[in-house]
């Protein structure tokens, strides 16, 4: 679903991280070819994609860096090379999501003129992406950081404000184009409650072991939510 460019990297070596990172937002989540020695960046790139695909495991408890490292055949050791902290990997993830969405929704705000188009399309996407990346899912809505740094748990909740921002911008354009008497008092009462929605649909996605899709009857509810 997403075609985004490279993400940000905290170390020059690391170039070749953000387009091996993309395919887990197609909804898959495989490894690179075994390598005897990887080439730099290679590693971290792993490290993050068996992360991601440990949290896809339905009921899946705290995942451990021992299980991480078993699962990926090195050492702890090997991973504290790549990343200074366990929070650190899920910073790697929180980051892929962030750069994955917004670039989604900036290129919506630039080719959708009408506002309300704006704002189904912001929502439809951020689903979707959910929906095809069920470990970032549990990221997104908290609980595979419950506990982990506090930071993180902050940085999503940043997350979900940027876009409940987002939406309160074309949410006022629409409230001003009915001729509200109160478009910023009205933007901000249907942001928040979409803002709601969609978090509830990813929660009811991560509790129901990812049987219950976020997208499920999505335009029908879209229609009664937005207009």
């Amino acid at each position: 679903m997403t075609h985004t460019s490279d993400l940000p990297s905290t170390d020059a070596e690391e170039d070749r991280e953000p387009q091996a990172l993309i395919g887990m937002a197609s909804g898959t989540v495989a490894a690179p070819p075994a390598r005897k020695r990887p080439k730099p960046g290679e590693r971290r790139v792993q490290i993050l994609q068996t992360l991601a695909g440990m949290l896809e495991q339905p009921g899946a408890e705290r995942i451990t860096t021992a299980a991480l490292a078993a699962k990926l055949d090195v050492s702890e050791a090997a991973l504290y090379r790549h990343f200074a902290s366990k929070a650190q990997m899920f910073e790697g993830l929180i980051e892929f999501i962030e750069h994955s969405v917004f670039t989604l929704v900036n290129q919506i705000n630039e080719r959708e003129p009408n506002p309300a188009g704006q704002v189904n399309k912001v929502l439809t996407v951020l689903l979707q992406f959910a929906e095809k990346n069920p470990g970032m899912t549990r990221v997104m809505v908290g609980d595979a950081l419950v506990f982990e740094n506090d930071r993180l748990l902050v940085r999503m909740n940043q997350f979900f404000d940027r876009i409940e921002s987002q939406l309160r911008q074309s949410l006022r354009m629409v409230a001003e184009g009915a001729a509200s008497t109160q478009p910023t008092v009205e933007a901000n009462l249907r942001a928040s409650v979409l803002t709601a929605f969609v978090v509830g649909r990813l929660q009811r996605y991560t509790r129901s072991g990812f049987k219950r899709s976020p997208t499920e009857q999505l335009d029908a509810a879209l229609r009664m939510l937005v207009g």
